[in-house]
């Protein structure tokens, strides 16, 4: 199967705005943006935080009842 040509893709984007409206969409847009850009502040937020990897409790040197 190969991929669709750039009309076929124009067509299915017309029809989409057709079918939705075009506010419709762009709030839809809109609200995907804001939803990635707040994934990726929180991922930036959890990669600058030390000790934010999940082993806190690894380094202090108490069993935690794994591997039995």
């Amino acid at each position: 199967m190969s991929m669709p040509s750039i009309t076929e893709l124009l067509v299915i984007l017309g029809i989409v705005a057709l079918v939705f409206g075009t506010s419709r969409l762009r709030g839809i847009g809109s609200d995907l943006g804001a939803a990635i850009r707040g994934f990726r502040g929180a991922m930036k937020d959890d990669s600058s935080t030390p000790g934010a990897s999940g082993q806190s409790g690894m380094d202090s040197g108490e069993p935690d009842g794994r591997g039995r």
